[in-house]
């Protein structure tokens, strides 16, 4: 028994002197002791936790070299190979995580909208929701600072940029003809129905290595990439019909929308000043097909618009109406690949294809055109640490455009062009904290038509100054093909440039957002020329220049008044350009140097009602009066409109629309187009550029159909 006793002391004294000791303590980066972290010996069981002084201590019968974890909430996981021998009083410092919520993100110059954004200014409901933007992505859109109220076009114009500075991208491929048809000074639509897509990213300048080809702004939209559930929606309303359908299978899914829209009853109704021989009609459908592979998603978009549209048009040059007749038909289809390979690399690929047709008629002549734009990309991306992400990628764009003018018993004329630009990027997201971030990137191009290669840098920094505030700044240099109107004629151009500088503040906590963004342009390289429009026989250069500065104030609150949100939204912009036919540099007709935007919605529980109204103002824009010798000193009157919608459940899937545009009726009026010649006293006579009616008056019925009984279209409106 002696000999069996002795025998256990001796393996119990041995097993304890195998025993190592670990120890240490565990700090953060200003040396601020952390509780409760976990440290452990990668593979054992072997570890414990950190004590209110950040200490910890435990034994092991590992010896060697082992792998020591420490991990802990909000911080990066600490991963070091120890000699478990000599591994006592150490001191750990554990680096803050980039990935948690309350992360520094780059935030100038652009605006989220979506359930993924980190911080979203827009819900997707907001899109559509807006008084006065009758379900229409732009409209809402322009409600936000940076963007001019237009009237007279209803287009994308973004700090002094035209509405053709702006490029929209489908799931990160580039729509060529973005808007509706129409005619010279009327309004006109995005063709896109907000329904179908989940995510918007509205960049106001200083965007992303990964777009080209515009010199103010994108408009990045992206579609759901999953559905709920099969459901079917109807619509019924005072300018059109709409049905709708989502089917759903194991791993696929196909989303369908019609629409019909006819301009003819609603103009008997309330007539506008618009002379119609034959209203506006259009027939267009939009579906999306989603397909879940084992690791990735791909979709395929397509969106098919036909429009009719006739009308006389009063031209203060012309002794009668012009007969100003159009059919467009417009396609456009992209396929897109988002997915992952290999070790943590993503991808993200794809194709686009657009072509619109157009035949128009002015009086007795005839123009027929068309245009064809392909976009192929590819873009893969890594997480090379959890502070470095390397992005990098290819475009190829493929333009095609042929117009024939027929002029009544004469020789037609015909002009055109083909071009094709390569690109390639490379950027790279890095967080030295959740405090600061950096963005650094670059973009090459090479345009076959003008010949010419560019070089583009990109940079945006971030600092996180408060829990909830952050500045960030952005500088970009951006390159684009002078529009199609100039080079259909002629090909010796340079590439149009711009250079952004951006400076933002963001402060973000409880449903309670606000910015602050002070920005330069500067332009370079702009088209002028000597004729009073664009023309075969004009005299072009790429001698213009410009620039344009200011500052856009952005509010959300939906936290102080229950079941009511709004936001309120301020610009500031001056600006001047000489291009064109400018004889100096001067404010173009398009740029009001004040906008302010007041949104607001409120829910009303008694009346299961969402009501809203919006209001916009404007200062004046300017105009050239060719009676008075300085240029472009004239300027309208101020901007006003006031708009109201109402949304009433009758039941739970049945919705009962009401809109009016400007209920105040008020005559606003964009511009004045002048005689060519003076009259027989020497004065240039002149005739008002205003609003086909005072106000636009909407009813709908909205229907869905759906197993859930619940869902129903009030997202969508």
């Amino acid at each position: 028994m002696k000999t069996y006793i002795t025998l256990v002391i001796i393996f119990v004294s041995l097993l304890s002197f195998s025993q190592n000791v670990i120890s240490g303590k565990v700090v953060d980066e200003k040396e601020q002791p952390i509780t409760g972290a976990n440290v452990y010996l990668e593979g054992t069981y072997d570890g414990g936790s950190t004590d209110e002084n950040g200490q910890f201590n435990f034994t092991t019968q590992e010896t060697g070299t082992k792998t020591l974890i420490v991990s802990f909430l909000s911080f990066e996981t600490y991963s070091k190979a120890i000699d478990v021998s000599q591994f006592q009083n150490q001191t750990i410092k554990l680096k803050e995580s980039v990935n948690v919520l309350d992360a520094v993100i780059l935030t100038a110059g652009t605006f989220e909208a979506g359930d993924k954004a980190r911080v979203s200014v827009l819900k997707p409901l907001d899109i559509v929701t807006t008084a006065g933007a009758v379900g229409d992505i732009i409209g809402a859109l322009a409600t936000l600072p940076g963007a001019q109220t237009v009237g007279e076009s209803n287009r994308l114009f973004v700090r002094g940029g035209e509405a053709d500075e702006t490029q929209t991208f489908v799931d990160g491929l580039r729509v060529a003809q973005p808007y509706g048809a129409t005619a010279n000074d009327l309004p006109t639509r995005g063709r896109f129905s907000p329904f179908l897509f989940s995510g918007i990213s509205f960049s106001t300048g200083g965007y992303s290595a990964e777009y080209g080809e515009a010199l103010s702004s994108i408009l990045s939209l992206n579609t759901n990439d999953d559905v709920l559930q099969e459901q079917t929606e109807i619509s019924l309303m005072t300018v059109g019909l709409g049905l709708g359908n989502t089917q759903q299978w194991n791993k696929s899914s196909l989303t369908f929308n019609l629409n019909y829209t006819n301009l003819a009853p609603y103009q008997l109704l309330v007539p506008q000043e618009v002379d119609w021989n034959k209203p506006f009609q259009s027939l267009t459908g939009e579906t999306v097909f989603r397909h879940q592979f084992k690791n990735g998603l791909l979709k395929i978009y397509a969106s098919l618009d036909v429009a009719t549209l006739d009308l006389n048009q009063e031209d203060i040059n012309q002794p009668e109406k012009v007969r100003f007749d159009l059919k467009n038909n417009n396609f456009y289809g992209n396929a897109s690949y988002k997915g992952t390979f290999g070790n943590n690399w993503s991808l993200q690929t794809g194709m686009s294809y657009g072509i619109s047709l157009n035949e128009i008629g002015i009086n007795t002549d005839a123009i027929e055109s068309a245009e064809y734009a392909t976009h192929l990309k590819a873009k893969v991306s890594k997480k090379l640490t959890e502070r470095v992400k390397l992005t990098g990628g290819a475009d190829y764009f493929i333009t095609k455009f042929d117009e024939d003018f027929i002029p009544f018993e004469q020789t037609s004329f015909s002009s055109g062009f083909e071009n094709t630009i390569a690109a390639a990027y490379v950027e790279s997201d890095i967080f030295f904290s959740k405090k600061t971030a950096l963005k650094l990137g670059l973009r090459a191009s090479q345009n076959q038509l003008l010949d010419e290669f560019h070089v583009s840098p990109r940079a945006s920094f971030a600092y996180k100054v408060s829990k909830n505030g952050q500045f960030s700044f952005a500088y970009g240099d951006f390159v684009q093909t002078p529009r199609q109107e100039y080079i259909k004629y002629e090909a010796n151009f340079k590439s149009e440039k711009a250079s952004h500088f951006i400076l933002n503040y963001q402060y973000n906590k409880e449903g309670r957002t606000f910015r602050a963004e002070a920005y330069y342009k500067s332009y370079d390289d702009l088209v002028t020329f000597d004729s009073q429009q664009p023309q075969f026989d004009s005299d072009y250069n790429s001698n213009g220049n410009g620039f344009a500065q200011g500052l856009d104030i952005f509010w959300r609150d939906n936290k102080t008044f229950k079941n009511t949100e709004y936001w309120v939204s301020y610009s500031f912009i001056d600006s001047e350009r000489l291009y064109r036919n400018f004889p100096i540099a001067a404010q173009p007709s398009f740029i009001a140097d004040h906008t302010l935007s007041i949104v607001t919605k409120h829910w009303i529980e008694d009346w299961k009602s969402q009501i809203g109204f919006s209001y916009t103002v404007n200062s004046g824009r300017p105009y050239n009066n060719p009676n008075e010798a300085e240029f472009m000193n004239g300027m309208t009157k101020p901007f006003q409109n006031l708009s109201f919608n109402w949304a009433y459940l009758i039941s739970q899937q049945k919705i009962l629309y009401f809109s009016v545009s400007n209920i105040l009726g008020t005559e606003n009026v964009f511009g004045y187009q002048y005689a060519n010649t003076p009259d027989v006293n020497g004065d240039f006579q002149r005739r008002a550029i205003g609003q086909p009616a005072d106000r636009f008056f909407f009813i709908g019925f909205f229907w869905t159909i759906s197993d859930d009984k619940k869902s129903n279209q009030l997202d969508n409106l």
